[in-house]
C-alpha cells in the first residue's frame, strides 16, 4: 500500500505549498527572534496539508467519475487499482489528525504555549478552514472546485494564507509590505491550477465547471498569460534585482508552452510553473532580505 500512497500524495506539487510559506515564514524568521521548531511546524503542516488535499481531490474524483478512461492527466493509484475507497478515506483521515497535531504544535511553539494569547485562537480557526478547504475541493456533498470556485480558494490559500499566514505565525504580525509577493504567490498558483484545467477540459465536461469551460480555451489561455505575467510582477516590482529579473525565463518558457500545445501535451508545463514558483520565492526571499 506504501508504493500507491507515495503515488497519491503527488509529491511534485509540493514545491508550490512551501513556495508561500517560505517567503513569509523565513522573512519573518529573519526579522523576529523565534523558535525554530516555530518554522519547523509551519512547514510540516503546509506539506501535509497539501498531501491531505490531493487524497481528498482523487478520492473526489474517482467517486464523481472524473478519473475515467478519458482523462488527460496522469493517472493515480485509485484509477490503477493501487488503492481501494476504504484505504483512501483512512489515508485522508490519519493525514487530517497529523494536519492537526502538526497544526497544534506549530501554535503552541509560537506563542511558547501562552494558549490564552486571542491570536492563538484566530490562528485555530485558519487551521481549522484550511483543513476544511484542503478536504472539500472535490470530496464532499457539494465541492466547491466543482462549482468553479477553486481559482478563488487557491488564491486565498497558496496566496494570502500562506505568505502573510506564515509570516503572522512567526512575528504575530502584519506587514503591508507584505500583500504584493503574497497575491503574486497565489496568482502562479491559480495558474498551475488554471493549466490543469486547460488539459483536462475534455474531460470534466458535463462534471465540472471550471473556468477553462465557461470561458473556453483560447480566453482560458490568454486569463493564464495574465496571472503568470502579473502574478511574476508582483515579486519583480517588490523586490527589482537582476537575480529576481533572471527568474522571468521558466515562466515565459511556461507561457509559450501553454500556447503551443493542448490536452495531455500541456503536462510538463505544470512542474516548470510549480518549481519556478518555488525557486522564485526563494530568490526573492534572499534578495529581499540578504537571508
Amino acid at each position: 500500500m506504501l508504493k500507491p500512497l507515495i503515488k497519491s500524495m503527488r509529491l511534485r506539487t509540493l514545491p508550490l505549498s512551501l513556495a508561500g510559506v517560505v517567503c513569509g515564514g523565513f522573512l519573518a524568521y529573519g526579522l523576529y527572534a523565534s523558535s525554530p521548531w516555530t518554522l519547523f511546524f509551519l512547514f510540516l503542516t503546509t506539506v501535509s496539508l497539501q498531501i491531505l488535499s490531493n487524497l481528498s481531490n482523487e478520492l473526489g474524483d474517482h467517486l464523481s467519475g472524473v478519473d475515467g478512461e478519458g482523462r488527460e492527466g496522469p493517472n493515480y493509484s485509485m484509477s490503477d487499482g493501487g488503492l481501494t475507497v476504504k484505504q483512501m478515506w483512512r489515508a485522508i483521515n490519519g493525514f487530517v489528525i497529523v494536519c492537526l497535531l502538526s497544526g497544534l504544535l506549530l501554535l503552541l511553539f509560537s506563542f511558547h504555549f501562552e494558549i490564552q494569547n486571542p491570536k492563538f485562537l484566530v490562528l485555530i480557526l485558519l487551521g481549522a478552514a484550511a483543513i476544511w478547504a484542503a478536504t472539500h475541493y472535490t470530496l464532499g456533498r457539494n465541492p466547491y472546485g466543482y462549482r468553479g470556485l477553486g481559482d478563488l480558494f487557491v488564491f486565498i490559500f497558496f496566496g494570502l494564507v500562506s505568505v502573510l499566514g506564515g509570516y503572522f505565525v512567526v512575528a504575530h504580525t502584519l506587514d503591508v509590505s507584505m500583500v504584493p509577493p503574497a497575491v503574486g504567490c497565489g496568482l502562479l498558483s491559480v495558474a498551475v491550477l488554471n493549466v490543469n484545467n486547460i488539459r483536462d477540459m475534455a474531460s470534466d465536461e458535463g462534471i465540472r465547471r471550471t473556468i477553462p469551460l465557461r470561458i473556453g480555451e483560447r480566453r482560458a489561455k490568454i486569463y493564464q498569460t495574465c496571472l503568470v505575467v502579473i502574478g511574476y510582477a508582483c515579486y519583480l516590482v517588490f523586490a527589482f534585482h537582476w537575480a529576481v529579473a533572471l527568474m522571468a525565463l521558466p515562466f515565459v518558457f511556461h507561457l509559450v508552452g501553454v500556447w503551443r500545445r493542448q490536452g495531455k501535451a500541456l503536462d510538463p508545463m505544470l512542474p516548470l510553473l510549480v518549481i519556478g514558483t518555488f525557486v522564485l520565492s526563494v530568490v526573492f526571499t534572499v534578495v529581499r532580505y540578504g537571508l
